[in-house]
């Protein structure tokens, strides 16, 4: 069993923010798969599937983001998954936009969604998708993460959430290394 999560907040107000990216990237892989996020649980809204025999869960935490490890490690618990068998979807600012890499465990790098994942599992060891959305030093943090993306970053959002779908999709079949090589590019 897999357990994929996509990290955002809630409600119209943030649906097209930098900090929701996780939720994009899973609405466009539950759209290429022809599914719906139909179910709710836990503070989590999640669609089930199985893919080449193995159970597969879409979840997006219906919290704020500050909060999401609460509802994952709910998630965990009554699926049975094991943490090595989770990938977390997020926004990264210390990566340049148009830019995505996979780890295979990490630090939060002051990602309030990360924070709570560990905290609320008591370990670093999950894999990730970082997708970068920059950073302004000339606004707050907390207001730039919140942002709309503007009309150029679209356009490479764009392309890297299509690219998205594709690492998720190779997630599923792939060792996680050969997955590694195979998308985080040398820059």
């Amino acid at each position: 069993m897999k357990l994929i999560v996509g990290l955002g907040n809630v409600g119209k107000k943030y649906q097209n923010t930098k900090h929701n990216i996780g939720f994009m990237v899973l609405d466009r892989v539950t759209e290429k798969l022809g599914l719906e996020f139909n179910q709710k649980k836990f503070g989590g809204l999640y669609v089930e599937t199985v893919i080449e025999g193995e159970k597969i869960i879409f979840l997006k935490p219906q919290n704020y983001i500050n909060l999401s490890g609460e509802v994952l490690k709910k998630y965990i618990d009554y699926f049975k998954v094991k943490t090595s068998d989770i990938l977390v979807i997020n926004d990264d600012i210390d990566l340049p936009i148009g830019k995505y890499k996979l780890k295979i465990r990490g630090g939060t790098a002051g990602h309030n969604g990360l924070k709570s994942i560990e905290e609320n599992l008591g370990t670093k060891n999950y894999k990730r998708l970082r997708i970068g959305i920059s950073k302004n030093s000339k606004i707050d943090t907390k207001k730039y993460v919140l942002s709309s993306f503007s009309v150029n970053e679209k356009k490479i959002i764009d392309e890297v959430l299509t690219a998205a779908v594709y690492i998720v999709l190779d997630y599923l079949e792939l060792d996680f290394l050969i997955l590694m090589n195979k998308y985080n590019k040398k820059t």
